[in-house]
């Protein structure tokens, strides 16, 4: 039988681009859906429009900090890790470079600058790139439980021997990032596991949210702790946080989001308790002394080292003191409860923003019904997943998109080998 393409990718995204590349240097004739306009929409906005390309960590590091199932990766990683990623771009005269905690960008500060890149690629290749073209279903031969080929829009009929579905998840569906793939997913019997939004702001009914006192008001490096309803940790994180009108955000927070996501469907509670460390940078203890040594002073003075004006005078509040009180007039009970605060200052939130408003989706295709060593479907031959339709999410440091280039560049090379022996 004569097959239009070898290799057909839905999905433009980041690791579609990726699997449509992979896919053509192994010589397999490929062909790119995608159902927007323009390649790579999604792409342009990650970091800031900067585009965090990976992050230059160990492979560790990396798994740990892809909180969503991060542990599968470890066969695509062996394949395509970090390294693989950026030499991938250095070695098409894409300069990159190190910022902190391991995130690495371009020189040009432009997410475009990676997008084109990939694009530049594809077109070297001669990968078909079909654009403005949604896909309606795939065609799969139930007898043999094999692809067969892909229908289009137009209702054009591309036969092929393998079927990347690079479709995307949930979030962000302005890029074109729908879900659309999950319905083809469910058609070929896979499962597809809970979803939650993840790497999005909390929702809070805290009195001080309400009344928007602290709106605005942002901290630096603190740690935001997430506990269950026996007062265990669940997670912390250690980065920014920002108070807004509706509850909180920042990198800490985002952080957070998915476990609490994922505890209140769980326990069915109301809400979730969380605490800030206001002081995580210092010890109990150094702070203690530098109150000693000033205790002369207000203890709004004093706190000025650590705290903005409009939380101070929270705390103050929460004591019962008045904004002249000095350190030195506190008694031991409320010396007690202003480390308490300092350390444990309490927040709840009732949810998240939706997952439309987050980056990542939590939940995806269920990971036990595809092969990590190729990212083929266990169920139909010749189809593979990768990138964010999977039930794989990391947290914000270039982890997600690492996990989408590894996943799409796996996926690529073993559909063109699937087409090869087939």
């Amino acid at each position: 039988m004569k097959y239009d393409y070898d290799v057909i990718v839905i999905g433009g995204g980041t690791s579609g681009m990726m699997a449509a590349i992979q896919a053509a240097q192994q010589g397999a004739h490929t062909m790119l859906i995608d159902k927007n306009k323009q390649l790579g929409r999604k792409l342009i906005l990650t970091g800031g429009g900067r585009c965090n390309v990976t992050n230059n960590s160990s492979r560790e590091d990396l798994i740990e900090h892809i909180p969503g199932n991060g542990k599968f990766l470890y066969s695509s990683l062996d394949q395509f890790d970090q390294s693989d990623i950026m030499d991938f771009f250095i070695q098409r005269g894409i300069a990159l470079k190190e910022e902190d905690h391991g995130r690495m960008f371009p020189i040009s500060n432009s997410a475009r600058t990676i997008r084109d890149c990939l694009i530049n690629e594809l077109k070297k290749l001669n990968v078909t790139v079909s654009l403005n073209n949604p896909v309606n279903h795939i065609e799969y031969d139930l007898s043999n439980q094999s692809v067969k080929g892909v229908h289009d829009q137009s209702r054009e009929y591309h036969s092929c021997r393998s079927v990347i579905v690079a479709a995307g998840g949930q979030a962000y569906p302005r890029t074109g990032s729908s879900g659309d793939g999950y319905q083809w997913a469910k058609q070929a019997g896979h499962h597809l596991t809970d979803f939650y939004a993840t790497e999005v702001p909390l929702l809070s009914n805290d009195s001080f949210i309400s009344n928007k006192s602290l709106q605005g008001i942002s901290l630096r490096n603190v740690a935001i702790t997430l506990w269950n309803d026996q007062g265990k940790e669940i997670v912390t994180h250690q980065m920014d946080m920002i108070f807004t009108h509706f509850g909180y955000s920042g990198p800490a927070i985002l952080r957070c989001s998915g476990h609490v996501n994922l505890l209140l469907k769980e326990t069915k509670a109301p809400f979730a308790r969380l605490s800030i460390n206001l002081i995580a940078d210092y010890s109990k203890q150094a702070v203690l002394d530098y109150a000693e040594q000033n205790r002369d002073k207000q203890l709004s003075n004093i706190l000025k080292q650590w705290l903005p004006d409009k939380l101070i005078q929270l705390l103050l509040n929460l004591l019962n003191c008045s904004n002249k009180l000095s350190y030195k007039q506190l008694d031991h009970k409320q010396i007690e409860k202003l480390f308490q605060l300092l350390e444990a200052f309490p927040i709840t939130a009732y949810g998240t923003q939706p997952i439309a408003k987050g980056f990542v989706t939590g939940g995806g295709v269920c990971l036990k019904e595809i092969t990590p060593q190729s990212m083929e479907s266990k169920k139909i031959k010749g189809l593979f997943f990768c990138g964010e339709i999977l039930d794989i999410n990391g947290y914000t440091g270039g982890y997600n998109i690492t996990a989408a280039f590894s996943t799409g560049a796996v996926a690529g090379m073993h559909a063109a080998w699937n087409s090869q022996i087939n």
